[in-house]
């Protein structure tokens, strides 16, 4: 081989080493945000404005020295400010202790990671990377026989991350989507409309439908009941409880023919062991004259080495929580999170439609609206 190839071979590898050390490091910048999180410190910071190590720990019932070292670690990697309180040109100055220095959340960074009503909230998405990567050694078994990780396994964090990801999109974003459909506007908006919201989760998306149609009945539908439990207390909260009804039941379990006027499934047709079972059960219990919509992730349309960073993202999360979790139930299809539109295409024809339909919604996060046509 000659020198020039080893040469490029050496810049190749040092580049790729390059890449996973960079990854090493957003790794663990990702734990560092979830202590951060969970232990209440970001939003500390957020109130008071600036703290030092012995103020956070005294404030969040947590120990000093922990404290210090998140600090530093955190603005080090510039998530935080640090007050500059040592003067470098004046030689006969002591040093400030270390305990003292006053660290600062800005205000950006305190809406990622403490807003949870802006669009840019990302505190959740690490909620779930910690609850897969506590699962490792399951996922290890799972990926060596068959098996799988199932959602109740992912436990508390995953359940809240689940629903406080979409929760403002949701709010802020899902009543305007629809309406700036005409036809599915339409269907909603006929006096006593009766919605169902399947794989409705934590129940934000059911809760968005009854107030952007409040004349219409909305149920949603659950097989997780801790799920259901905290969409029941959610709607309680907001004053909506005799507005909305969560059953913890699959969608194939919607039995009642002609029903619905239409009937919503967020995010939730990917992570289904039997999709095609469940979409049928929708079509029988919907209307001819009504309207089925899938909202699920705007991944490409077929795969390709060169996919961009949404794409990545999405493989990720399958390999870790949505293929491990389908395929905890025997007998699942396995789809994972990158659902292409002709797979879609495929449970939809197979349950009875005749196609789909790709609905103008755009900037929705990163999910695309789908109508199963008839």
């Amino acid at each position: 081989m000659s020198d020039d190839s080893n040469e490029g071979r050496g810049d190749a590898v040092a580049d790729f080493a390059g890449r996973v050390f960079g990854s090493a490091v957003g790794a663990l910048d990702i734990l560092s945000i979830y202590l951060g999180d969970r232990l209440g410190w970001y939003r500390a910071l957020a109130e008071a404005g600036q703290l030092s190590s012995t103020e956070l720990a005294r404030r969040t019932a947590t120990q000093e020295r922990y404290a210090r070292e998140w600090l530093e670690q955190q603005a080090v990697s510039g998530i935080l400010t640090v007050e500059e309180t040592d003067d470098p040109d004046d030689a006969d100055a002591a040093p400030v202790a270390a305990s003292d220095r006053r660290f600062s959340l800005p205000a950006a960074h305190a809406e990622v990671l403490t807003d949870d009503t802006s669009l840019d909230y990302l505190a959740p998405s690490v909620r779930m990377f910690a609850a897969s990567a506590a699962q490792l050694p399951q996922l290890l078994d799972a990926y060596r026989t068959g098996g799988g990780v199932s959602w109740q396994e992912l436990g508390a964090d995953a359940h809240e991350s689940q629903g406080d990801m979409n929760r403002p999109w949701f709010d802020k974003r899902l009543a305007p989507a629809l309406a700036s459909v005409g036809s599915l506007h339409e269907v909603l908006s006929r006096p006593g409309a009766h919605i169902a919201d399947v794989g409705c989760g934590h129940g934000w998306s059911t809760l968005a439908l009854a107030r952007a149609y409040p004349d219409a009945r909305v149920e949603g539908f659950d097989v997780d009941q801790p799920s259901i439990e905290a969409a029941r207390r959610h709607a309680a909260e907001a004053g909506l409880g005799e507005h909305v009804r969560f059953h913890l039941a699959g969608g194939e379990e919607l039995a009642a023919e002609g029903r619905f006027d239409a009937a919503f499934v967020f995010e939730a047709v990917h992570d289904m062991p039997r999709p095609v079972e469940v979409l049928a059960a929708i079509r029988r219990a919907v209307r001819d004259d009504g309207q089925v919509v899938i909202m699920d992730e705007a991944v490409a349309e077929r795969f390709a080495p060169d996919g961009d960073e949404v794409e990545r993202y999405m493989y990720g999360f399958s390999l870790v929580v949505c293929l491990p979790d389908s395929l905890s139930s025997p007998g699942s299809v396995g789809t994972g999170t990158v659902m292409r539109q002709s797979t879609l295409e495929g449970y939809a024809r197979e349950a009875g439609f005749s196609g789909i339909e790709e609905l103008p919604i755009e900037g929705f996060a990163s999910f695309r609206f789908t109508r199963l046509v008839r």
